[in-house]
């Protein structure tokens, strides 16, 4: 039996480890490319393959996670397969834009990703029927244990960052990269910040459900919400508020290895079920849902991207007044 005071101790040395980790990382960034930088196509490239490793985070976390929920339900209906098709397909097309190095937009990934969010707005849609037919329909206890709201979401977000990345591939350097009309480094920075938003909701609400009895478990009720707000504000505020950017990126990177670290917490509680993992069969099934903390990773790296084309359209005004 784990003691309160260690789970207090355990939460402190993890939230510490996790900032020292992500101020090492923000050490190692790479600085300006210089006053008279020249835009160029590498840099999206680079914040695309960013959103599809992004994309398949969050395609693996559905992926798992569905599996797991879907065959506790014992694929009642049969569409319960359907995200376990489209993630493995979203997972599969985010790893294989990963590794394409060019500037221009497939024409096979486009519609794949686009079938994905549509799938996963089919997907809550189902999940929101299933909770509102239910006796209290929008009661606390049925939106504890009935279809998780959150959990087709997180396919919708992986589809749209796989549509941002093909959308980046297709601008060229001397041109402003818009997204539905916005500047991409602002268009992708919302997105993301709302994306984090709703999953910090999902998740604050499984933990008030499990009563925060571990303090670690309000990590993810925090800081999530804290970088979408630094993001969101940097997007829209003057690119001159470097300690805005600076501080936003560090925060970022902590929701980042935070999300790594949830599977970490999620799986010692289940090993503090009855049985532990020696009774994985049920405790899977029971406990806390062990691939759904790494969707706040996919995010806080499609926010790290969004940072990037931030700077890219700032060091393209620049070169503009410069030329």
């Amino acid at each position: 039996m784990v003691s309160r005071t260690q789970l207090k101790l355990l939460a402190v040395g993890a939230t510490t480890a996790l900032g020292i980790a992500a101020l090492s990382w923000q050490k190692h960034e790479k600085r300006g490319r210089g006053l008279l930088f020249r835009p160029s196509e590498g840099t999206l490239v680079d914040a695309a393959r960013s959103l599809d490793r992004g994309a398949g985070l969050l395609a693996a976390s559905v992926a798992l996670d569905s599996a797991m929920e879907h065959y506790r339900g014992d694929f009642q209906n049969r569409a319960m397969y359907t995200p376990l098709i489209t993630s493995t397909l979203s997972l599969l097309t985010s790893g294989q834009g990963q590794q394409d190095p060019e500037a221009i937009a497939s024409k096979v990934r486009t519609p794949i990703y686009v079938l994905v969010g549509l799938t996963g707005l089919m997907g809550t849609g189902f999940h929101l029927y299933n909770v509102t037919k239910r006796p209290g329909g929008l009661g606390w206890s049925n939106l504890f244990y009935a279809a998780p709201l959150g959990a087709p979401a997180a396919l919708v977000l992986s589809g749209l960052l796989g549509y941002y990345a093909e959308r980046l591939r297709n601008v060229s350097g001397d041109a402003v990269p818009r997204v539905f009309g916005l500047p991409a480094g602002k268009s992708v920075a919302l997105m993301a910040a709302g994306g984090l938003l709703g999953t910090t909701a999902e998740a604050g609400l499984l933990h008030f459900r499990g009563s925060f009895q571990n303090p670690a478990m309000y990590l993810p009720v925090t800081a999530p919400p804290l970088a979408a707000g630094l993001l969101a504000a940097s997007a829209l505020t003057s690119p001159r508020r470097r300690r805005l950017r600076w501080l936003s990126r560090l925060v970022l990177r902590f929701t980042a290895f935070m999300g790594f670290a949830g599977a970490g917490f999620h799986a010692f509680g289940i090993a503090r079920n009855n049985g532990g993992w020696r009774n994985w069969r049920q405790n899977l099934q029971a406990g806390p849902p062990l691939p759904a903390p790494p969707s706040f990773t996919g995010l806080a790296l499609a926010g790290l991207a969004a940072h990037s084309l931030l700077d890219e359209e700032k060091e393209l005004a620049r070169y503009r007044w410069w030329k």
